[in-house]
């Protein structure tokens, strides 16, 4: 199911031309159909969404371009096993936009294979893994981004409890995106959902984490429209799971 870009959200003349810097391996007669890839994407899901409180203290966001990679986004029906396969693209398309990796690695985001067969080769999952429907989390995010990028990553471990995720994630994520501006791959155990981080902000009623949510599955949808029905959005701190530990895959892409 690769659905085409909404009426009424074209690309712009810019975006495009951002979109044309990735090499998603088209070459010859396959030049036709790179329009129609890309133009199945979102891009930059969270511009337009307002702070979520009025007395903000501070607020860091990720810095730069990236696409939004969800269910089926691409045609394969991941629903229930790849959303954390999901989480991996949308980060791998902020590094394709935003950063130089050597030039015998790719420029366009792996596919879900790639990232299978990826594991495969460096020795972290057996052979039977290929073409499996089996979860990954932030360990084999850090695996895969290190691969294709050349882009080493920070895994921080969060206890459960409201304290930790209030002061040391909360702390851990403003120093990543005032630092490196990359989006962020979160997950945890109760709480197995993978999420995308891109942005936090600390208010004087508590902390909000800016979730980009891979679990959507259907049609392109317009920015406002995905942050309407929740995809995109603000989330408080105080409502995950309290009783699940977190990990966060931080990729180190500020340069020394």
């Amino acid at each position: 199911m690769l659905c085409q870009v909404l009426a009424g959200q074209s690309h712009s003349e810019e975006t495009l031309q951002k979109l044309q810097t990735i090499d998603w391996g088209g070459s010859g007669a396959e030049e036709d159909t790179f329009m129609k890839r890309t133009e199945a994407f979102s891009m930059n899901v969270h511009n337009g969404l307002a702070n979520p409180a009025t007395e903000v203290v501070k607020c860091s966001l990720s810095k730069g371009d990236y696409l939004y990679f969800h269910y089926g986004c691409d045609g394969q029906d991941d629903r229930g096993w790849g959303c954390g396969y999901r989480t991996i693209q949308t980060v791998a398309s902020w590094l394709c936009f935003n950063w130089s990796p050597p030039k015998d690695k790719v420029r366009r985001p792996p596919s879900l294979l790639d990232i299978q067969q990826a594991l495969v080769t460096m020795g972290d999952k057996p052979g039977s893994f290929l073409g499996s429907r089996e979860w990954i989390g932030t360990f084999e995010a850090s695996l895969v981004l290190d691969y294709f990028f050349d882009v080493p990553c920070k895994l921080v471990h969060v206890r459960g409890g409201g304290a930790d995720l209030e002061h040391v994630a909360v702390k851990e994520l403003h120093q990543h995106f005032e630092k490196h501006g990359s989006p962020v791959m979160m997950g945890g155990d109760r709480d197995n959902s993978s999420k995308g981080i891109l942005g936090v902000c600390s208010a004087d009623t508590g902390s909000y984490l800016l979730v980009v949510d891979p679990h959507y599955y259907g049609c392109q949808l317009e920015n406002a429209e995905l942050q309407k029905r929740g995809w995109v959005a603000w989330k408080r701190v105080s409502t995950l799971d309290q009783s699940s530990f977190y990990n966060i895959c931080m990729p180190q892409t500020a340069k020394e």
